[in-house]
């Protein structure tokens, strides 16, 4: 199963991809976690797998991530028995249709979400080209995912956005420290997020989810919603024939408008 369907990654042709990671059957698993529990698996030794029998399968299109490692030709699990790797999106999948919304292959750009170029308090939404996305993560946000924490959209009216990883910064970042992490997601208004990521200067991403403190998600008036939000959605640039009620011809015909909060937004 999908680990997050969520993240996506742009590849160099420019097809988006879900974050699908590769785990072990039920009883592969069973077998992994005894052998951690083993005097073995205490003394650092390496459990042995059979990748071609000890994991769940997975649809033919799927395929293993940047950086895995490779043993005759076969990708090997990570340390927690997982095979990170993607699943490419596709227009005609229904499965995919909110992260389809949002990507438009015919003009080679997507709807994003990030801060404006020149006021980093504002937000903006716009269509960015897929060339500069290439080999990032995003997230999706919007109506239909993960119980939309941030109030996008409606049911007759939904609406879905990326967000690149790591361009919403955090000024006031706590010091890793249990107690003034704990605080600061629990007491500072930049502290109701999801998460956090730490950027470190070897390339290293460490991740801190609010559930690893004990703390719920979602929260009420997320962070994310404390902006404003300015629609940059300029369709006059492209000679493409957009469908009416597309998200893309949606928002360009909100061109220009501001709103005090993302889930202000409403197109009925």
């Amino acid at each position: 199963m999908a680990h997050a369907a969520t993240y996506l990654l742009t590849k160099g042709n420019h097809i988006f991809g879900l974050d699908w990671i590769k785990k072990p059957n039920k009883q592969a698993e069973k077998r992994f976690k005894t052998f951690q529990h083993s005097t073995k698996g205490s003394e650092g030794k390496a459990f042995v797998w059979n990748v071609k029998e000890d994991f769940r399968s997975v649809p033919e299109s799927w395929i293993f991530a940047h950086g895995v490692t490779q043993c005759n030709g076969y990708p090997q699990p990570d340390e927690n028995g997982h095979i990170p790797g993607w699943v490419p999106v596709e227009n005609d999948n229904k499965q995919y249709c909110w992260h389809s919304s949002v990507v438009n292959y015919e003009i080679g750009a997507a709807l994003v979400l990030r801060p404006h170029t020149e006021h980093q308090e504002l937000l903006e939404i716009t269509t960015v080209p897929l060339h500069e996305l290439l080999e990032q993560t995003l997230e999706l946000i919007g109506t239909n995912i993960n119980a939309n924490p941030y109030g996008l959209g409606s049911k007759k009216q939904p609406i879905h956005l990326l967000v690149c990883h790591g361009v919403l910064e955090i000024h006031s970042a706590p010091a890793v420290n249990y107690q003034q992490l704990l605080g600061w997601f629990q007491g500072c208004e930049e502290g109701k997020v999801e998460g956090i990521v730490w950027h470190c200067s070897d390339g290293t991403l460490i991740k801190l989810h609010r559930h690893h403190l004990g703390l719920r998600w979602p929260v009420e008036d997320p962070f994310l919603n404390s902006r404003p939000v300015l629609v940059n959605v300029d369709l006059t640039q492209y000679e493409w024939d957009f469908i009416p009620k597309s998200l893309f011809t949606t928002f360009s015909e909100f061109n220009g408008r501001q709103f005090d909060h993302l889930k202000d937004i409403c197109f009925e």
